[in-house]
Order: structure tokens, then C-alpha cells, then sequence
């Protein structure tokens, strides 16, 4: 069985599209941007006019049509606008995760061939310093920020000075010209995968591939027009790259985030209509609102559990197709009004939609905003994929699937189980690596996205990532992804890691959520110093046990873990245990855990 989206959009490239939204739209903030403590905004007029002098600007510099230059910054506006002058000067951009180490950003730069690179930053700055003598093919470091540390070669401002020399009618008009002479199958950019596996493999993406793309989702969510997003995953990570596009090509303002840590208060601060996000926002979310219904006094704590159940029978006959009519319909307002308000209000009182991808979303989470009334549309796809292959839409919206096919792609599932698509969408290779894109791409066309799933209805619903599968020594397959996620929704938990592969039986790390356990801790009057010391506290792990243990509802006897451990620190990217975007590291895990974690099979094996 083969589904396919509508018909594929006519072939374009993002240059196209960069000067089609300039000429469109004339909104007075096409980016808003914090600076001495209020937002300010940025005019589509003047948008063309830093891109225009940054890409005379790097000619200066004898950067040449087809030559690769990375951007290595935190979202900004001068992101984008660097992205843009790379794209309309002929050039393929290189996107770097900020978050990454020295060492691991020299095989990016060094893979890809960069010959310049802007740094957002000192900080940023002072990791290339360590790195620069091994990267002979990089000439030229422009630095965002206004102060020029050593190492850097020139300040954005000065490199837009440069560019502003030449900025004649004449030269613009002969720039504008010389961007659209680029061809759809042109390379756009090379992102790096984030390397849940093995060393980043350079993904080359189209300029139709993501033009592609943003005019398939454009077609499946409805935007308005007068639109504020909120943007705040890394731009160097595919989904939200094609989502600040997809914003800019509808005229919708984007609005970056200060930082992770300022989300919520910028939300606030901007309250956007649209915000895009992996599945770590939402569960954080919905453990804030849980740890405060628990943590109110009884008459507050009832009041949230009614509300809870009323929000709860008025989403599932909406979800049905109905709708809901009167006593439900009376009681809903006012469970609105008392307990959903003030998650909107958190929000910005304007969401209109959030958008999740990047992974897994837990279905009871999904729900549950639904039923607050913040409708999150859950997407798949891969860097690979440039990057959405499927996306759910406020018509065509099912709880636990990830929507159906975009325009021009088509998806199918293999004999055993993996999703396979393809598509005008699909890369055009790994860079430097044929070997590897071979693998990934069959003589068909098809890619192998190495995710496990089913079409109902049309829609993708996935069950697992195929390398994430455990095998256990008798033989059984075991999804973890589905027990995580359930795991993760108890409010006593942060981060669940299952562990089990060619073992008798299965186990599982569990980080706990702080908050929630100290707060617990503080009630039962127990005494502590230190973490590591409530950790081994039987009290405690008794506690933790019988709340992770409550997830496991309805699991068979080897699907369910026999051990449970608990860890003290949240994984983290410094340390290598998640990826950019999130993503557990599993192999990296069961690695640097692996005293504790033969531990637990020595254990459950004596009993």
C-alpha cells in the first residue's frame, strides 16, 4: 500500500520564494528581536536590504557561486539574514548547533568543506580559535556581535559595510538577477545529522527539496497572514529551518526566543499564534501543570481534576467527529474559564497552534492540551526529508498519529515494518559519502528512514526507531520509545531510558523530576543534604518504583522492565548522552552507564 499527499508542487528554489515574500508582504516586523530588554522589530524592507549588502559583502571576500559557508550562532535575526545573502550569493550554507563542542564542530566544517563561517559570539568565536589551525580550507570568521575577538577576521557590520560600497540600482538589480539564475536541483545547504549512531553525516538538501516542502505544509496549515511565531528551537536543526521559512513565505512575523531557559516568559512577552517544538517542551509543560494541581489545596486540586475529566468527554466526542452539546458544553466553558485560561494565558493567550516534531510525542500529553483547548499538530520527518513528510491539520487530526502525507510524497511500509518514502523532498544525498547514501536510498527512489510504523486511514503512525528496537536473548522485540514516553508522563519523572538488547529481560534508568520529588520529600519530613543521598534512600526508591511502575499498564511480562535504577543527573548534550535536538543517545548511555547497569541484570538474575 502506497498513500500519497496531493500533487507535487511545481519546482522552485528558496530565492524564488525569498523575493516573492519581499515583494508580498511589507509587514513593518518580519523579525522581532529582544535588545536592552524589549522586543524591536525588523521590517521586510529592511530584511532585503542586510541581506542584499551581507552577499555583496562576502564577494568581497572572493567567496564564489557553489562555495560552502557555515553559520554557527544561536537563533537571530542575523541567522537569518546570513542564511538569505548564502542562498541569494549562489552559496550552500552550512548550519552548525551551537550547543556543540570545539572538537565535534571541526568535523562539520572540515566535512563540508566550508571556506567561511560566521560565529554569533565570543563564546562561539573562542571554540573555532581552538580548532582553526587544523581547518586550512577556512579563510574567513565574521562574527555577529559587534566586539572582534582574536581570531576573527571581521565584524558583521564591517562585512555589511563592504557590501554597502557596492550598493548601487545597477549592482542590486544584477544580484537580484544573478539569485534567481539558480536552479531547483542546486545544493541549498548541507545539514548534519545529529548523530544518534555514529559520526554526523552531511545531508544535501535542494533548493526544491525545502521549496518543496515549505509550499506542501503551507497547503496543509492555515496561516493567516498576520501571524506572530515564536522561535526558539536551534535554526541549525532541520525542522525549525523549514519552519522559519514556512513562517517567512506566509508573511508571518518571527519572533526569536533570548534563549530555552526564557521560553516561557517569551512566550508571554511576544504571544505568538504559531510555535514549533520537539516533544521535551510539551512534557515539561504538562509536569508543571500536574506538580501545580497537586500542589494546591484540596478545593483547587478538586476543582482541576473536574476540570480535567469534563476537558477530557468534551475531546473525545470532538475527536469522534461531534460536538459537544448541553450540560458537557456548560460545563466545559466554565472548566475554561477556571483552570484552561490560565494555560493559555501562559502561553500568550493567542496560540493559535504548536507544532511538534523531532520525535515521539506521548498521545496522553497530546490530549490533554486538546482538551485545555491548545491544539498541537504533530508532524514526522527526517533531515533527510527536508523535513516534514507528514503533518497533522486542525481537519485532518488523529491523537497518536503523525498526520498524512504533504504534497508530492509518498509513503509505504516495508515487509518489515520500516517507513519508507519518497518524494520531491527527499536529499540528494549524504556529502562525500556515496556509500551511505546508497544505503539509504534504493534503486527506487525510496528512502529508508529507519522508523517503524503503520498507515491507518491514511495516517503514519509510528511505533518505534528500528535501531531502537530491543531484541532481548529470548528472542522477543521490544519498542521502547511507547514505554518512555508513558513513563515520562508521571510527574515524578524526567528522562526514562529502557536497556535490554540480547539480555534476558529489560530494565530501565529513570532521572527524576527534582521539583516533584523534593517537594514530595519535604512533605514526608525526610532529611537530605544532597541528591545522591535521597537517592539511596529506600523510602525514596520505593516511591520512584511505584510511580514508574504505574506506567506499565497493560505491557506484557517481557516488554516490561524488571529493574529499575535511578540516576541523579539529567542526560545532557555536553556530556554526549543527547543529541542537539534531544534525542537519547542510547548506545552512549548504556555505555557510560554500564557498571551500574550490569549491576541490575546481576541483580534480577539472583532473584
Amino acid at each position: 500500500m502506497i498513500v500519497r499527499g496531493e500533487a507535487r508542487p511545481a519546482p522552485g528554489t528558496l530565492t524564488q520564494l525569498f523575493f516573492d515574500t519581499i515583494d508580498q508582504h511589507s509587514r513593518p516586523d518580519a523579525y522581532q528581536v529582544k535588545r536592552n530588554g524589549r522586543y524591536v522589530a525588523i521590517s521586510h524592507a529592511e530584511t532585503l536590504e542586510h541581506v542584499r549588502r551581507i552577499s555583496l559583502g562576502l564577494r568581497t571576500l572572493g567567496i564564489i557561486r557553489g562555495d560552502k559557508v557555515a553559520i554557527l550562532s544561536e537563533n537571530r535575526p542575523e541567522w537569518a539574514f546570513a542564511d538569505w545573502a548564502c542562498l541569494t550569493g549562489c552559496c550552500a550554507d552550512v548550519p552548525v548547533y551551537p550547543t556543540l563542542p570545539a572538537e565535534q564542530i571541526t568535523h562539520v566544517l572540515a566535512n563540508s568543506e566550508s571556506v567561511a563561517l560566521f560565529v554569533s559570539s565570543k563564546l562561539q568565536a573562542a571554540k573555532i580559535a581552538q580548532i582553526r589551525g587544523t581547518l586550512p580550507m577556512l579563510k574567513h570568521v565574521v562574527i555577529f556581535d559587534d566586539e572582534k575577538p582574536d581570531g576573527v577576521d571581521l565584524t558583521l557590520a564591517e562585512l555589511e559595510a563592504r557590501g554597502a560600497a557596492l550598493d548601487t540600482a545597477e549592482r542590486a538589480a544584477a544580484w537580484r538577477a544573478e539569485a534567481l539564475t539558480l536552479q531547483p536541483n542546486d545544493l541549498a545547504t548541507i545539514i548534519y545529522t545529529s548523530g544518534t549512531t555514529g559520526l554526523p553525516k552531511g545531508v544535501m538538501l535542494s533548493h526544491d527539496n525545502l521549496y518543496s516542502n515549505v509550499i506542501g505544509c503551507t497547503q496543509k496549515i492555515p496561516f493567516t497572514g498576520q501571524d506572530t511565531a515564536l522561535s526558539f528551537l536551534p535554526l541549525s536543526h532541520s525542522f525549525e529551518r523549514m519552519g522559519d521559512y514556512l513562517y517567512f513565505a506566509t508573511g508571518t512575523s518571527i519572533a526569536y526566543a533570548e534563549s530555552m531557559d526564557t521560553v516561557p516568559f517569551n512566550l508571554q512577552e511576544v504571544r505568538p499564534t504559531f510555535a514549533m517544538s520537539v516533544p521535551r517542551l510539551y512534557e515539561k509543560l504538562y509536569a508543571r501543570v500536574l506538580e501545580n494541581a497537586l500542589s494546591s489545596g484540596a478545593i483547587k486540586k478538586r476543582i482541576f481534576f473536574w476540570a480535567r475529566a469534563v476537558a477530557e468527554r468534551w475531546a473525545d466526542i470532538k475527536l469522534a467527529g461531534g460536538t459537544p452539546r448541553g450540560l458537557l458544553a456548560w460545563q466545559y466553558a466554565i472548566a475554561q474559564k477556571l483552570v484552561f485560561s490560565k494555560l493559555q494565558e501562559r502561553t500568550g493567550g493567542r496560540l493559535r497552534y504548536f507544532v511538534s516534531g523531532g520525535g515521539p510525542l506521548a498521545p496522553e500529553i497530546n490530549k490533554f492540551f486538546y482538551a485545555a483547548g491548545l491544539t498541537i499538530l504533530e508532524g514526522y520527518g527526517l533531515s533527510e526529508t527536508s523535513p516534514v513528510m507528514t503533518v497533522n491539520t486542525p481537519k485532518d487530526f488523529r491523537i497518536g498519529a503523525v498526520g498524512k502525507a504533504i504534497a508530492g510524497v509518498e509513503i509505504t511500509i516495508a515487509a518489515d515494518g520500516e517507513i519508507l518514502t519518497r518524494g520531491p523532498n527527499i536529499m540528494q544525498g549524504y556529502y562525500g559519502n556515496p556509500q551511505a547514501t546508497a544505503e539509504a536510498i534504493d534503486a527506487d527512489g525510496w528512502l529508508h528512514t529507519g522508523d517503524i510504523g503503520v498507515i491507518e486511514d491514511e495516517f503514519i503512525r509510528i511505533t518505534d526507531r528500528k535501531k531502537d528496537i530491543i531484541v532481548t536473548a529470548g528472542g522477543k522485540n521490544v519498542a521502547p520509545q511507547p514505554i518512555e514516553n508513558a513513563v515520562k508522563t508521571n510527574k515524578y519523572v524526567s528522562q526514562a531510558v529502557m536497556i535490554g538488547d540480547k539480555r534476558k529481560y529489560c530494565i530501565m534508568l529513570v532521572v527524576p523530576n527534582w521539583d516533584s520529588l523534593e517537594k514530595w520529600a519535604g512533605r514526608k519530613n525526610i532529611i537530605w543534604t544532597d541528591r545522591a543521598q535521597l537517592l539511596e534512600m529506600p523510602t525514596i526508591q520505593a516511591k520512584m518504583d511505584k510511580e514508574v511502575r504505574k506506567q506499565f499498564v497493560g505491557l506484557a511480562n517481557y516488554e516490561t522492565p524488571k529493574k529499575i535504577a535511578l540516576l541523579e543527573h539529567d542526560f545532557s548534550v555536553e556530556r554526549g548522552e543527547l543529541t542537539p535536538t534531544l534525542k537519547v543517545k542510547r548506545r552512549v548511555i548504556d555505555k557510560d552507564y554500564k557498571a551500574l547497569i550490569d549491576t541490575l541484570f546481576i541483580e534480577g538474575a539472583a532473584h
